[in-house]
């Protein structure tokens, strides 16, 4: 019987998620293997991958991603509640993970998502892992909701960005937390409002974007909206999305200063933004290094406890 259960919480964070890849790569060489895994969002895929044994695959899809492949990803939706409906993801996932069930998995894995109108934080430990995972990751506004069990849910990261708290209620021991978003936002402070020089920019339409679209037409302006128009002016994706992740960065503090990990990962990832999934090598590589740095200190923490509970157990 294992008494000193390792729990991993793995946080949310767009394209930066790929830096998941890199710690349990790191973790696997240095001989430690979680006993129990919960991920928010892109944390929830890249955990859910890593539970169902198909880690080296994601990892090989995250490698062949250029920025066309990203974008052909994008099946905009121009009607409903998302702007990318997600099926063409949904179906690169059910391809190695369509008959996988949660409470089928060799570990334990709970992905975690926020339910509409009421706000409760959703542990998904049951069901179809893909559904679950693009329940975790459906952030507002972008991906369509999903429905399970009669709830529609989305991103996970509106109440729980790094789920230690899953971790510890699962019964872990020690829990490794990694949290990918730690330097995308600054520590937040007042800016006092200051003597305008120059009246407020506002970012008008051109001549070309002001007339009727044909569908090829919308296409390509969602996708500029979505990474970012030429101007000085952020598209109107880029708004949402970091907005969200202001939000998520504020609750994730919150959080993990009441119900502290053991460890905290932190990788260092300020040149990437949310968007670059295109950029796994990178990604990857400063998981590892993150993990790398934090070895030493999580084997004798192991090691210590334990030895206390093989000494506790013996009495």
């Amino acid at each position: 019987m294992n008494d000193c259960k390792i729990g991993l919480a793995l946080g949310g964070g767009s394209a930066r998620g790929w830096a998941h890849i890199g710690v349990l790569r790191a973790l696997q060489e240095a001989g430690i293997h979680p006993d129990i895994v919960a991920g928010t969002s892109i944390g929830a895929v890249v955990g859910g991958c890593y539970v169902a044994g198909e880690l080296e695959a994601l990892e090989q899809f995250a490698r062949d991603l250029t920025r066309r492949r990203v974008l052909g990803f994008l099946d905009f939706n121009f009607s409903g509640s998302g702007l990318i409906t997600g099926q063409r993801l949904r179906s690169v996932l059910d391809v190695r993970l369509k008959d996988a069930l949660m409470e089928r998995l060799p570990k334990r894995f709970v992905a975690v998502a926020t339910e509409i109108g009421t706000g409760h934080e959703v542990w998904l430990s049951r069901g179809r892992l893909v559904d679950a995972m693009r329940a975790s990751y459906a952030l507002p506004g972008i991906f369509r909701p999903v429905k399970i069990d009669g709830r529609w849910l989305f991103d996970g990261a509106l109440v729980n960005p790094v789920p230690v708290s899953v971790c510890r209620a699962l019964g872990a021991r020690y829990v490794i937390a990694v949290n990918v978003n730690a330097d995308s936002c600054g520590h937040g402070t007042v800016v006092p409002q200051m003597e305008m020089v120059a009246a407020a920019e506002e970012v008008m339409p051109t001549a070309s974007e002001s007339v009727t679209y044909g569908i090829g037409g919308m296409r390509n302006l969602l996708k500029r909206q979505f990474f970012g128009r030429t101007d000085t002016g952020p598209g109107i994706s880029r708004v949402m999305v970091e907005a969200f992740n202001i939000v998520q960065d504020r609750i994730a503090r919150s959080r993990l200063a009441g119900d502290p990990p053991d460890v905290v990962i932190s990788p260092r990832l300020p040149q990437f933004g949310l968007f670059d999934f295109h950029q796994a090598d990178a990604l990857i590589k400063g998981g590892m290094l993150a993990a790398q740095r934090e070895l030493e200190d999580i084997e004798r923490e192991i090691a210590l406890r334990r030895a206390h509970r093989a000494a506790a157990n013996s009495i």
